[in-house]
């Protein structure tokens, strides 16, 4: 029902940017949120950072804030992640998912994925 495809991962150096792209394709949702999730082996799937669609409230952790921006083409139904002053900490499988809210005060659930990709910063 719901397609999400990424794009703009690779290999870049410690210092470096790049942008990941994901265009979703399907059905809509009445509120919902995009997120941009990684998982490096080893550890858990985290949240990265969070756009909601109506009103572009914005959220990221704490370890990217101030490096890392998300952005959202509504139009486009795209929403995208510019990644500036990239870590070798921030390798990681990424992941696109769209998430509908799930109630009042439930904040929202993310049940539809994107493939992933792969990004690898060297030192």
């Amino acid at each position: 029902q719901v397609q999400l495809v990424e794009s703009g991962g690779g290999l870049v150096r410690a210092g470096g940017s790049l942008t990941l792209s994901c265009a979703a394709s399907g059905r809509t949702f009445s509120s919902f949120a995009m997120g941009w999730f990684r998982q490096a082996p080893g550890k858990e799937r985290e949240l990265v950072a969070q756009i909601t669609w109506s009103d572009s409230m914005q959220y990221y952790r704490d370890s990217v804030k101030g490096r890392f921006t998300i952005s959202s083409d509504n139009a486009k139904n795209t929403v995208y992640l510019q990644m500036n002053r990239l870590k070798p900490e921030d390798t990681a499988l990424y992941f696109c998912a769209i998430g509908p809210l799930a109630g009042p005060g439930r904040g929202y659930k993310y049940d539809y994925w994107g493939q992933g990709t792969q990004v690898t910063v060297s030192s």
